[in-house]
């Protein structure tokens, strides 16, 4: 991809082996970028540590990537509180000088519960992460680009979810439509100091998450997760679930110069299962 070697690439929720955020960072390892790891690190709540990037588990993504040859700075953030957004910015600024490359893949999606059964707190907790967490990555990182005069790249993950209804998802669905929104309006704001804002729409891809997603709506339909996993595959016209590199792929293009003149757009990565 052109002129991505030596760009200072964030990624948020990306401290997970396995996770869309890492396949991600390895992509732009791959194109010679500078790279920081973030994700939430060390939580109040011990139950939710099997769904979220620990400082542990965020620490050997980051030693992983620093083997292929590239340079990594790991901070712990969590996205819904401003300081600690502001303290990634100021980090990432202390160690590389500049930030190119914003991507929000911060996301929770193992909130699932019949709209009559979800909890007003589970609700909350979803549309934190997932909306508010990047509006406000957004918000602080493009100010320090503005700041930078060089422009920049803001990539927001979404989702299939963005753009269809799903059971027993609302906050998801309705936090990743929203994101879209976002995308748009933020693109309109940034495109005067050279800032381009795009989303991308996986469908289903089978990180740690995903299987735990599996499981749910295999039981859900009254399949196993074998004859659900199937009958996925028959409706996604290339035959296949979405893998990291897939978004990788996606996320590197938008961030080059070829996607330059491309913005508040929300690109489909779903093998012509989401069309529009």
């Amino acid at each position: 991809m052109k002129g991505l070697a030596g760009k200072v690439v964030l990624v948020t929720g990306a401290g997970r082996r396995g996770g869309l955020g890492e396949g991600i960072l390895r992509r732009f390892a791959a194109e010679g970028c500078r790279l920081v790891v973030s994700d939430i690190g060390e939580v109040s709540d011990p139950s939710l540590d099997e769904h979220l990037g620990t400082t542990n588990e965020m620490e050997m993504v980051a030693e992983g990537l620093r083997e292929s040859g590239v340079d990594v700075l790991a901070v712990a953030c969590d996205v819904c509180r401003p300081d600690q957004v502001a303290r990634l910015v100021e980090e990432t600024l202390k160690t590389f000088g500049r930030v190119d490359i914003l991507v929000n893949n911060a996301g929770i999606g193992f909130e699932m519960h019949h709209l009559h059964d979800l909890d007003p707190e589970q609700w909350q907790r979803v549309v934190d992460v997932n909306l508010t967490g990047a509006f406000l990555c957004t918000q602080a990182v493009s100010m320090a680009m503005r700041e930078a005069g060089s422009g920049g790249r803001i990539i927001n993950i979404a989702s299939q979810a963005a753009k269809s209804g799903f059971p027993h998802m609302a906050p998801y669905v309705a936090s990743k439509h929203g994101l879209i929104g976002l995308t748009r309006s933020a693109a309109i704001d940034l495109a005067p100091f050279a800032i381009t804002v795009n989303a991308i729409c996986p469908n289903h891809v089978t990180t740690k998450l995903g299987e735990k997603q599996n499981a749910y709506f295999a039981s859900y339909s009254g399949q196993t997760v074998d004859e659900y996993m199937d009958a996925m595959r028959g409706r996604i016209p290339l035959r296949r679930v979405g893998l990291p590199e897939d978004t990788a792929s996606a996320a590197a293009f938008l961030a080059s110069d070829d996607a330059g003149f491309i913005t508040g757009e929300a690109l489909n990565v779903s093998g012509g299962e989401e069309m529009h």
